[in-house]
């Protein structure tokens, strides 16, 4: 598909879909200028350390797996790098302006040779919204808790 089958399809999908697919892309924005600076001067702004929220079932599921759509399609679309923690940070901003509670994972683990690697996940409630596929060969070593509505675990 061509860069004006693209956009033609963008501007024949419905205006709620559209509004979310440029707020994706803008959080992304955000998630890759946050990896900019070092961790430990902005890593409160994810939330509670070493806290997780609730795994009960959310009412907010449809809304939870078009934002996770969005990050998914839109990461294609960035030119900056947009790989999982830029994409757990974006779902977690866009699950939080709904007040939706969300866990970000970080876990270390390694690679087909041997090397270390890191890779983070976002969840919420029972759905993973970013990272799952690849989740199982990492060991969690950080957790932060993004409580919107004072509950959590």
């Amino acid at each position: 598909m061509n860069v004006a089958q693209k956009i033609t399809t963008f501007f024949l999908l419905d205006w709620d879909i559209k509004k979310l697919y440029i707020e994706a892309y803008a959080y992304l924005a955000y998630g890759r200028i946050f990896k900019l600076f070092p961790f430990n001067k902005k890593s409160h702004l994810l939330g509670c350390y070493m806290k997780e929220t609730s795994y009960e079932s959310s009412t907010h599921l449809k809304e939870i797996k078009n934002i996770s759509n969005a990050i998914h399609h839109m990461s294609a679309y960035t030119f900056w790098e947009s790989q999982c923690l830029v994409k757990a940070i974006a779902g977690m901003k866009m699950l939080e302006r709904r007040k939706i509670d969300s866990t970000l994972y970080l876990g270390t683990g390694k690679d087909e040779k041997g090397r270390l690697s890191a890779h983070a996940w976002l969840r919420s409630g029972q759905f993973y919204v970013s990272g799952a596929e690849e989740m199982s060969g990492f060991t969690i070593v950080g957790t932060f808790a993004n409580i919107t509505n004072g509950k959590g675990e």
